[in-house]
């Protein structure tokens, strides 16, 4: 059964640093995996992703300010800096593998930013 972990959550202050990783247990590798957060009383939105390939995309409101890479086919890491605010939430991992489509969600961890 493949399952998806966080790990690295954390509280920090505004402008502070945080690195999320997140590794798969069971088959892989996924050919998209990638970060989405919720905040309190928000859907969940998506943050940034990248392809076994390589190519990756980030939402706007991170850019120049998160990093995302997969160091490998079954895990991928998050480096946020200068964290506002409005970047507390739940982040959740998503894996995609695709032929057939699967699509796997980890359990979340907590990242709060505080002033």
């Amino acid at each position: 059964q493949v399952q998806l972990k966080e790990s690295g959550g954390g509280s920090v202050q505004t402008g502070e640093s945080l690195s999320l990783f997140c590794a798969s247990t069971g088959r892989g590798p996924f050919d998209i995996m990638g970060w989405y957060r919720q905040a309190p009383g928000k859907q969940r939105e998506f943050v940034a992703n990248a392809t076994y390939y390589g190519t990756i995309t980030y939402a706007d409101s991170v850019k120049g300010r998160f990093t995302v890479s997969r160091p490998s086919g079954s895990t991928i890491r998050l480096q946020m800096t200068n964290l506002r605010l409005e970047d507390t939430a739940i982040y959740y991992c998503k894996g995609h593998q695709f032929g057939p489509s699967t699509i796997y969600w980890g359990q979340g961890t907590q990242v709060t930013v505080s002033s």
